[in-house]
């Protein structure tokens, strides 16, 4: 039988959790400050897509209620916060990958998902 990757049961708990390897507690287990940024860093990710995700929600209701209102001054506020959360979106994308480069460059695992 084959399994497609949409049927394969996947453990959310498990997949959630941090690896073995990655320390978690006080500071004073953290051996160097970037093994503390391997365990913050894709968590701000995450963060910040979720941001974004309700940046751009708020943005959007803000110019149809603005539209809808004929109120220039709310339209104008939802815009501003959508132009907002895509430069966000940008600089956060473009340090994604600015990491993915550094790592290949020097040979070193940030995110410690290797």
């Amino acid at each position: 039988m084959n399994t497609l990757l949409a049927q394969t049961p996947v453990d959310i708990g498990k997949e959630l959790l941090l690896k073995k390897s990655t320390p978690i507690g006080t500071a004073a287990q953290f051996k160097s400050p970037g093994a503390l940024i391997s365990v913050i860093l894709p968590n701000v990710y995450i963060a910040a897509g979720i941001a974004l995700f309700f940046l751009i929600l708020f943005g959007g209701i803000s110019v149809i209620t603005g539209a809808g209102q004929n109120d220039p001054k709310k339209a104008a506020q939802g815009k501003k916060a959508i132009t907002s959360a895509l430069i966000g979106f940008l600089i956060i994308f473009a340090s994604y990958w600015i990491i993915q480069i550094i790592e290949v460059i020097t040979g070193l695992s940030i995110f410690n998902l290797k």
